[in-house]
């Protein structure tokens, strides 16, 4: 008795296959549920009688393979028994080399002897895939549906946003080394929650991007991530309420081993949201998983969020990521343009750390901005070209606060007369507001020492030099203390 061989699967054919499989899968286990875990899937090729799947998060491919894997091997039996065995991996989609785009549409021959058959690992797209250029399959209508890219649990993170591309400097350097720990070791005790916190642009989603790298490029015991923001957390929430399917919604969540969420002030006023949002932080927390959030106040300033959350919130780590000095700003310029390979000189790279100091988002597009143009118009990059380029960005830091607007301000913050900014009172509780002000006329002025001294009632430029040292040290040492500071200057600059 012979046996025969399995005839060997043409790749149209594989193709129907695999249409009517996920049509199979759809119709079995509904359309919320296909949507949020198996329309990402791609067929990523096969090797003998071995055929691979990809889905693009570990998260994902380990949920698809423990919930769906042994369905996926008997759909594929049932459809092809020359098939034994389904391999279900990570792995983005891959567009359909251009020989396979056309078969896939135009009528094929009968192929002749010497035709090779399939090679292992050919990258096929999905007709759920939605790339362009990967011509749809004769099939049902939800066929041709166009799929995003990403899953639904998670947004994308951004490839420029790892430790290594984020610099370093004494406003940020404690929130680094925090955010380090954590993706070396997440949960640690004292570490569970993370709390960033800090203004626009100075690097928290950056710190946050950077640990979700680290945790899911791990090649041993990686962990599962959800990183979204605050606004796709209720977003999700919403539409998981209007689908009846919050309980679908709470197991995604509560299934990560850490779970990130961006700019969390977007849940003040939100009270449903932050009632979910609560108890997942609890459930995660007790099942030993890390939570990583970020905000623009630390948790007792975050008005409008439940006292238990605020709470909840300031009993792990809390970092702050305070304003970029002028060393941190030329520093990030330095690295950002030897990262582009382009010759700024230093002149110009030290012109725009003075000039632009409000947020590094700024300071990098301005930088990107002179760097094009110099591209573009094959000139070289100088101070002159930086003028005409920048005209608009220079002229709206010309618009600086005044001396008298951060005197009446901090006067009024610690409730002290205004005359006292000039006055020879020397109480610590006017001495040290006066100081404050000095510090602040000397970060957010372009003013000199002596002009600053003597709107503080003709005092030595000395007398300013110490002032900005004293509140300095103070900031280093007292944690209260700088995020007084800290707070002035924002609503200074805002």
């Amino acid at each position: 008795m012979t046996t025969t061989e399995p005839e060997i699967v043409e790749l149209p054919q594989l193709a129907v296959q695999w249409a009517r499989i996920r049509g199979r899968l759809q119709a079995e286990v509904g359309e919320v549920e296909y949507r949020t875990w198996l329309r990402q899937m791609t067929l990523a090729g096969l090797d003998g009688d071995e055929i691979t799947v990809t889905l693009p998060t570990r998260f994902l491919r380990d949920w698809v393979s423990t919930r769906y894997g042994d369905r996926l091997s008997a759909l594929w039996q049932a459809e092809n028994p020359a098939i034994r065995r389904v391999d279900i991996r990570v792995g983005g989609a891959a567009s359909p080399v251009p020989a396979l785009a056309e078969s896939l549409t135009a009528p094929r021959e009968q192929p002749s002897r010497e035709e090779p058959p399939i090679r292992a690992e050919i990258a096929l797209s999905s007709p759920l895939s939605g790339h362009a250029g990967a011509p749809p399959i004769g099939g049902p209508a939800w066929a041709e549906e166009r799929v995003e890219s990403r899953s639904d649990l998670a947004a994308p993170l951004d490839p420029r946003f790892t430790f290594e591309g984020f610099v370093v400097g004494k406003p940020n350097e404690f929130a680094y080394a925090c955010a380090r720990r954590v993706a070396e070791r997440p949960s640690s005790q004292g570490f569970n929650p993370l709390f960033l916190y800090g203004g626009v642009g100075l690097g928290k989603t950056h710190l946050m991007h950077a640990i979700a790298w680290e945790l899911t490029d791990r090649t041993t015991n990686p962990v599962s991530v959800a990183y979204m923001s605050a606004e796709k957390f209720m977003y999700r929430f919403i539409a998981a309420i209007r689908s009846q399917s919050t309980m679908e919604f709470k197991e995604n969540l509560r299934s990560v081993d850490v779970l990130m969420i961006d700019d969390l002030q977007f849940l003040i006023g939100k009270d449903n949201t932050q009632e979910e949002f609560f108890h997942t932080f609890n459930y995660l927390v007790e099942q030993g998983k890390q939570i990583v959030v970020s905000a623009d106040k630390s948790p007792s300033d975050l008005n409008g969020l439940e006292h238990r959350l605020r709470t909840r919130l300031g009993c792990g780590m809390v970092a702050d990521l305070h304003s970029t000095t002028y060393e941190l700003r030329l520093s990030i310029l330095e690295a950002k343009a030897a990262r582009a390979g382009v010759e700024v000189p230093v002149k110009v790279l030290e012109f725009l750390a003075h000039k632009i100091t409000s947020n590094v988002r700024e300071l990098e597009g301005a930088l990107n901005r002179l760097v094009a143009h110099a591209n573009l118009f094959g000139r070289p990059v100088t101070l002159e070209t930086t003028h005409e380029v920048l005209h608009d960005i220079l002229k709206a830091h010309d618009r600086r606060v005044t001396i008298e607007e951060i005197q009446k301000k901090v006067a009024e913050h610690y409730s002290i007369r205004l005359t006292d900014m000039s006055s020879a009172r020397r109480a610590r509780a006017v001495a040290r507001p006066r100081q404050v002000a000095m510090f602040l006329a000397k970060q957010l002025t372009s003013r000199s020492l002596p002009e600053i001294g003597r709107k503080f009632g003709n005092r030595d430029h000395t007398t300013v030099m110490h002032a900005v040292s004293r509140v300095t040290e103070l900031m280093e040492r007292d944690g209260t203390f700088a995020e007084d500071v800290e707070l002035l200057r924002r609503l200074l600059e805002s």
